[in-house]
């Protein structure tokens, strides 16, 4: 990749990394619901602005049904889980957990288009459990009240996001910068009926505001247009290692700001999963740079 390209992914890499960490702080103070409303919210009046510069529209009544199934799938129902599961797990383990999208989004795939897995996706799939077991069961927060379904909620939100991912696939082609837009302009819909069952927990100060500001805006807007420029530059299999980067940032924020353990099953457990990853998506570094090498050419 070049030197940009390069810049590009480790900032992406470190702003979803991020989201977490926000996610983490502000989810027991105002709750599931409210937070992502926001998170949302800001996102889509972010994009709406940009749209407005860029010239890009929307089409809404050629497209609205699109927007409201990616949106459902790929933000809406997916960030209400991760939501849930931070009022009780750790940014760290958050991060980790969300890796395994990949693989549920090949499982997905393959029931989708009715075809068998491969003998090598097969295998990446159960070293990818593998890893959960070890980082869950030797993690002392899964014994914390509540960090089972909280646990079971982030892994859902990694299957939403295989099932948006093959949706996407299967669906009629529409501009990447428009499915983000109307995405989010969805999801603000979708998650708003929510807000009757979540309620605010406490008020909330300035600074946690200002990093749900954050989240929506740089976390969810900025991130989007930095991935689709990545795809765009150095291809889809190229932007994929955004996969393999993400826990790894999720875990250094835990750590720094928020003072999360590192423990043995912390590391051992995103190797595997990662590596589970790699197996499932066919993803090699060698031939990332083998790719770029020979576009270059």
């Amino acid at each position: 990749m070049e030197l940009a390209s390069v810049i590009r992914l480790l900032l992406l890499s470190a702003i979803w990394g991020s989201s977490f960490l926000f996610m983490r702080i502000a989810a027991p103070v105002l709750g599931p619901a409210m937070l992502i409303e926001l998170r949302v919210g800001f996102a889509a009046l972010f994009l709406l602005v940009v749209g407005y510069f860029l010239k890009k529209k929307l089409q809404l009544m050629q497209h609205w049904r699109h927007y409201f199934i990616l949106g459902f799938f790929n933000s809406a129902l997916p960030f209400l889980l991760l939501a849930y599961a931070a009022q009780t797990l750790s940014a760290s383990l958050l991060s980790i957990l969300n890796a395994t999208a990949p693989i549920w989004g090949a499982i997905i795939s393959a029931l989708w288009l009715r075809q068998a897995l491969p003998v090598k996706k097969v295998c990446g799939l159960l070293i990818g459990v593998v890893g959960v077991a070890i980082l869950v069961g030797f993690d002392n927060a899964s014994l914390e009240p509540g960090a089972k379904l909280a646990i079971a909620a982030s892994i859902g939100a990694a299957v939403c996001y295989g099932i948006a991912s093959s949706y996407a696939h299967s669906a009629k082609s529409v501009e990447p910068f428009a499915n983000a837009h109307g995405g989010m302009w969805a999801s603000t819909i979708l998650v708003l009926p929510t807000l009757l069952f979540f309620p605010v927990v406490e008020t909330p100060s300035s600074s946690l505001l200002l990093s749900v500001v954050f989240l929506g805006v740089v976390c969810s807007g900025v991130a989007y247009l930095l991935y689709y420029r990545l795809i765009s530059d150095v291809g889809a299999s190229s932007a994929l290692t955004v996969t393999f980067l993400i826990p790894i940032f999720g875990i250094f924020w835990g750590s720094v700001f928020l003072q999360e353990s590192i423990g043995w099953s912390t590391v051992v457990g995103t190797m595997v999963i990662l590596l589970g990853t790699a197996l499932v998506t066919g993803f090699s570094p060698r031939q990332v740079f083998a790719a770029r090498k020979s576009k270059l050419r």
